[in-house]
């Protein structure tokens, strides 16, 4: 033997601790949150935004003191409390100004961004003010449709007093709208009585329409794509769906994945829509898109035409399990199509944002955009999904959705929703954030993933289970991209919660599209599969982990992995078109035995659980 030879053992062992410990120092690093340090010109950034974007300002301060911690100086401190005086008084000022200059939407939004502060709104009287002087003002300019939203959203926040709610039911009957007549009229009887009411008022609002007067609202939308090829020949490219009105200007209200093709910067073929209110001898009327919500799959588009029917979104009706309901639409362009159900469940889970209710009354391709509503012909959702291989299972995005949706899409383009940057779980102990994306205002702020939601903008998170992320992002609904956002975190230790404060940036089209650029492989994991990793000592130079916890419901879940199964990742591949991410890892299943089992993940990029 040798003298190399009698030093190989010798050597392979310390190779092989060397790797483990490389490996160990891989792993912590992948999974490791990517930050961005502190830059010299941060509170030169910070003066910069005082007089123009003074939520910016305090975004950028707790983005500094976090990163800063206590290793900053005293004269930085007394810096950064200077500037934030002078940015909180500068919000102040901007929000005077916007009530003054009776911008009432920019008065709710900066109120909205103060509260979260924790401070009031001067000279305001509140947001429920700015919707109802908003309410009277879009109704004198003949925008019946967000006139009236605008006041059902004051009567919520406070009831309206006997004048107003009398002006609002009058306009409701001039304009023939019942359901919204009869919300209004509710909205007087129950607070002053009914004997204040005109008859021929109340006459009108509690009387009923019958499905031959709702199917004159719904149209069918035709989209008309040119020609495409399929196996060498040329066959038409026609995307069909429905639609109903809700205001007598002509807008209307469909899917967003009906009209995608009209408003899709990706799509660059021919794309022309139109709308038919009879069969397929009626007159086509040319329609165009006004704005969209895909997060929702919604769109709001207009044709020039005065509908002989207008279907009501502001009774904002939540049907219970079994109750009877009615869809309309034009399933394989067989328009006006009538089809009775029941409510099969509530609160599933298919949307980026909520939750939608299942039917099963009959849809089919068509129904698309179509009104689901009730025997008493109130709007419960709209159609916009289905599986064919299971005819009674179909889907509806809830009317209250559609009526909070509507005015962000009144603006036109896109409606922009508010980002945070989180994915949230919901555990035994509430809302654990187990990520927080890359160059989102969660990671300005240094969030910790591990931590729960105590609160939003001090109110308690509470919800029954499974419930708990829509109402989280509920909260955020109407919280406009640029407000402040206010979020107390619990650590699940004997500590109090930890206030941060966060403005809110656009949310892009598919959450974690870019996630998926920025962040290790190993990081995302969690998000899109609910599978959290931890370090562990691996046998090669490829990194091991251990998992650390499996979320429920997730598509980990759903595979059989548990908590402290050892798992190596073979592989991660994006289909960033197809929406979709793939991961193949290697796993060493507790509950099989330890045998070790190869197995392929797959998860959409569009993950319902994000805020």
């Amino acid at each position: 033997m040798t003298q190399n030879s009698k030093k190989t053992p010798a050597f392979l062992a310390a190779c092989l601790l060397l790797s483990s410990c490389l490996s160990i120092e891989t792993q912590k690093e992948r999974l490791s949150p990517p930050r961005k340090s502190v830059e010299a010109y941060r509170l030169e950034d910070i003066r910069r935004h005082l007089a123009e974007n003074p939520a910016m300002a305090i975004h950028l301060i707790g983005m500094y003191r976090s990163r800063l911690g206590s290793g900053g100086s005293a004269a930085d401190a007394a810096e950064l409390e200077t500037l934030e005086a002078v940015a909180l008084e500068n919000l102040r000022e901007a929000q005077a100004q916007a009530v003054q200059a009776g911008r009432w939407d920019d008065a709710a939004s900066l109120a909205r961004s103060l509260a979260a502060l924790g401070l009031p709104a001067e000279s305001t009287g509140g947001e429920v003010d700015f919707a109802l002087a908003e309410a009277k003002k879009l109704l004198e300019a003949g925008d019946m449709l967000p006139g009236f939203l605008a006041a059902v959203r004051s009567h919520t926040m406070r009831p309206l007093g006997l004048e107003d709610a009398l002006f609002f039911l009058k306009a409701a009957v001039a304009a023939r709208q019942r359901r919204t007549a009869a919300f209004f009229l509710a909205a007087v009887e129950n607070s002053f009585g009914g004997e204040s009411v005109p008859e021929e008022l109340r006459g009108y609002a509690q009387g009923r329409d019958s499905p031959q007067d709702m199917v004159k609202g719904v149209a069918t939308v035709l989209i008309d794509r040119g020609i495409r090829l399929e196996r060498g020949r040329g066959v038409p490219d026609r995307v069909l769906g429905s639609a109903f009105f809700v205001d007598r200007s002509g807008l209307l209200i469909t899917n967003y994945h009906v009209i995608a093709s009209e408003v899709d910067p990706s799509y660059e073929g021919y794309s022309r829509m139109t709308i038919r209110m009879g069969d397929s001898s009626s007159p086509r009327i040319p329609a165009r898109v006004i704005g969209w919500d895909s997060a929702l799959d919604l769109a709001l588009i207009k044709a020039e035409i005065t509908p002989e029917y207008v279907f009501s979104v502001v009774d904002r009706v939540v049907p219970e399990v079994g109750d009877s309901v009615l869809a309309i639409g034009s399933p394989g362009g067989l328009e006006k199509t009538v089809t009775m159900g029941i409510v099969s469940a509530l609160s599933r889970r298919f949307l980026q944002i909520g939750d939608v209710i299942q039917i099963d009354a009959a849809v089919n391709h068509g129904n698309s955009g179509g009104p689901v509503v009730d025997t008493s012909g109130r709007l419960v959702g709209i159609v916009f999904a289905g599986i064919e291989q299971y005819p009674g299972l179909n889907f509806a995005v809830p009317a209250e959705r559609l009526a909070a949706a509507l005015p962000a899409m009144f603006e036109g383009g896109k409606a922009e929703r508010s980002w945070l940057g989180l994915t949230v779980a919901e555990t035994g102990g509430g809302a654990e954030i187990i990520y927080a994306a890359p160059l989102t205002p969660a990671s300005d702020q240094m969030i910790p993933e591990g931590a729960y939601i105590h609160s939003v903008n001090g109110e308690p998170v509470s919800a029954p289970q499974g419930l708990v992320i829509p109402a989280l992002q509920d909260r955020l609904f109407q919280a406009r991209p640029g407000e402040l956002v206010a979020l107390e975190l619990s650590t699940g230790k004997d500590l109090p919660p930890q206030k941060y404060v966060l403005m809110t940036a656009p949310r892009p089209e598919v959450p974690l599209a870019e996630a998926v650029k920025l962040d290790s492989r190993e990081r995302m994991a969690a998000p899109l599969f609910g599978l959290v990793l931890a370090p562990t000592v691996g046998k090669s130079f490829s990194p091991s982990y251990l998992v650390k916890k499996v979320v429920r419901g997730s598509v980990a879940d759903a595979a059989g992995l548990s908590e402290s199964d050892p798992v190596s990742i073979r592989g991660f591949k994006v289909a960033e078109e197809d929406g979709y991410s793939l991961m193949e890892i290697n796993v060493k299943k507790r509950q099989a035995g330890y045998m070790e089992t190869t197995m392929q993940l797959l998860a959409l990029l569009a993950s319902p659980d994000t805020l």
